[in-house]
């Protein structure tokens, strides 16, 4: 493996967090199912990290800049403690632009991990993708 190819893993307190976070969504999981829009999950999602203590923004907006001028400004669902993005999905599968979007996150806001979570699946785990930016 050359040296670009090797993958820069994030400071374990953000790992740490991405575990809190997990532990949340499998809560909020276990209690709804699948099925409803992004929105109730985002909902119960914000309403568990309060009972865990989770520092988070919600429909935090991002600025997008193209060769240093403002273009636009995104949305993310959640930044958890400033340093780990997490973006909800209630889709049939996960697609190739959903990680795109995590990824460009990721780049615009300067971070090194993001959690895509799809909560239409029958098991959480399975909805469940790290995104780390190399």
């Amino acid at each position: 493996m050359n040296r670009q190819d090797a993958k820069i893993e994030p400071r374990f307190e953000i790992d740490e967090w991405a575990r809190l976070v997990i532990g949340a969504a499998i809560e909020v999981h276990k209690h709804l199912g699948p099925g409803y829009l992004e929105s109730v999950y985002e909902e119960a999602l914000a309403m568990e990290f309060n009972l865990r203590s989770v520092p988070f923004e919600r429909q935090k907006p991002i600025n997008v800049t193209y060769k240093g001028q403002p273009v636009g400004e995104s949305r993310l669902d959640f930044l958890v403690d400033g340093c780990l993005i997490v973006e909800l999905k209630a889709v049939e599968a996960f697609a190739p632009v959903h990680q795109a979007q995590v990824i460009s996150y990721l780049k615009a806001m300067n971070l090194q991990l993001g959690l895509l979570i799809n909560f239409n699946v029958p098991i959480l785990k399975d909805g469940i993708k790290r995104v780390v930016l190399t």
